[in-house]
């Protein structure tokens, strides 16, 4: 079977809430195999899916801790949001400067779009810096 790469962006809300705990709210019973105290989140969502339990307008599910952890940040605050942006920009900037230090990135890319990324690396650099203005200044 060939699978293809996907990547996604869903609003959320979630609870901590461990796997006994959910599975208690659910009312079911916990698999023999399973460990009630693996600490995760009770997750909403609530762009789509029809609700699932009578007590959510959205579809619920349980996710483990560091698997919830690495897939959502907290989007409570502009100050989460700014975060978070500068964390997504920075790491494709950095995925950028790698590339582009390679001694075959024309030969990937080609000439024009090496050009073009040595530019988009000149203003991505610059949203940084506008960034953490912005941070440095809303934490205050």
């Amino acid at each position: 079977m060939n699978t293809k790469k996907y990547i996604g962006t869903k609003e959320i809300n979630a609870i901590p809430m461990n796997r006994q705990e959910y599975n208690d709210f659910r009312g079911w019973e916990l698999p023999a195999d399973e460990n009630g105290s693996d600490e995760g989140y009770l997750v909403e969502y609530v762009d789509g899916g029809k609700a699932n339990t009578p007590q959510y307008a959205g579809y619920v599910s349980w996710s483990p801790k560091d698997v919830f952890e690495r897939a959502y940040k907290s989007i409570e605050t502009p100050l989460d949001r700014l975060y978070i942006e500068r964390d997504e920009l920075m790491d494709k900037y950095n995925k950028l400067v790698l590339f582009l230090g390679r001694e075959d990135a024309e030969s990937i890319a080609g000439e024009m779009q090496v050009e073009l990324m040595e530019l988009q690396k000149i203003q991505m650099h610059d949203y940084l810096l506008t960034l953490r203005t912005r941070i440095e200044l809303m934490k205050k």
